[in-house]
């Protein structure tokens, strides 16, 4: 992973007079002020590290890959609070992810990024990235919302309410929400042709288990309880229709061209949903695309399979 040397830090306003944030980034690939730029919103346990040792998308982002950093220049923004450089939102319960997107926005101005060739992102990065879109879609050329959708559902709000529960009543906070996490991340499916209830017979469990205690362990590392409290919160706050104004009237008149993904199997922003966002654009004329990740692996398949990922982007980013 790049060193803390390697994140730059911008500072930000946020809206509604919630105060000042610092807001850091990592630039990746060519020149901004004379390439096409792509920015690449991360997942809720990501960061900005999106490429090169350690990169969450390493497989699709780099030199001669589907995001091509010999063509693109790329950016990626934290999301403030999730910790990276030990960034926190004291008053995380006062931020929506349209303030994100905000701040986001500020940021790419203070870069001097006037266009985006495309803003890509998968669940809550893909949320952010709707809000994004309402606001400034005249700037967006492609707009490629993976495994996530413009609102909170539900099923979505009760998870992350139990997330929420549990990281506040648990002698284990972070550790015990990413069990349950995990369980909405991946299938039943999933789980059987992984693991087929074999046993760690050293530990004395099931490989599922120490699965899921390896997980647990490894996000205690990464997040502090206030920073997935945070991100949590920002997950169930999304809706891009929190101004009044429906998508469908939000979109009537963008040049910009979507392309959504799902998967098949996702337990946690079902196809369903986003297949009716695609049919509600497309019946006023946004010039819109549906493509579906076929896969045994739930939610977390975007950062599993790689091969139709490709599939899918590099018709946009040949």
């Amino acid at each position: 992973m790049q060193s803390q040397l390697d994140i730059q830090q911008l500072s930000v306003t946020a809206p509604r007079n919630l105060g000042g944030v610092s807001l850091s980034y990592q630039l990746f690939g060519q020149n901004p002020a004379t390439h096409p730029v792509v920015m690449v919103n991360h997942a809720l346990t990501g960061d900005a590290q999106i490429t090169g040792n350690g990169g969450w998308w390493d497989q699709l982002v780099g030199p001669q890959k589907t995001i091509d950093t010999n063509r693109f220049a790329v950016v990626a923004f934290n999301i403030p609070g999730n910790g990276v450089l030990d960034s926190q939102l004291n008053n995380y319960m006062d931020f929506h992810t349209g303030d994100i997107a905000d701040l986001f926005y500020q940021g790419l101005e203070q870069l001097g990024i006037q266009k985006l060739f495309a803003i890509i992102g998968g669940s809550i990065g893909g949320c952010i990235g709707w809000e994004f879109m309402v606001q400034y879609h005249s700037m967006v050329e492609h707009f490629i919302p993976i495994a996530t959708d413009w609102k909170a559902t539900d099923w979505l709000i009760a998870n992350t309410y139990l997330q929420d529960q549990i990281l506040k009543n648990s002698s284990n906070p972070v550790h015990d929400a990413r069990l349950h996490a995990m369980l909405c991340y991946r299938t039943p499916e999933s789980f059987a042709y992984r693991f087929q209830r074999t046993v760690n017979e050293e530990a004395q469990l099931f490989n599922v288990e120490t699965w899921l205690r390896h997980h647990g362990e490894k996000l205690k590392r990464r997040f502090s309880v206030q920073s997935y409290l945070t991100v949590n919160h920002l997950l169930r706050s999304v809706n891009s229709e929190r101004n009044g104004i429906s998508l469908a009237k939000a979109f009537t008149a963008t040049k910009t061209q979507f392309h959504l993904i799902g998967i098949d199997s996702d337990l946690f922003f079902t196809p369903n949903q986003i297949q009716t966002t695609y049919e509600t654009l497309n019946t006023e004329g946004v010039a819109v695309s549906y493509a579906e990740i076929q896969s045994l692996h739930g939610h977390d398949a975007f950062l599993i399979e790689y091969e139709q990922m490709e599939q899918f982007l590099t018709p946009i980013f040949y």
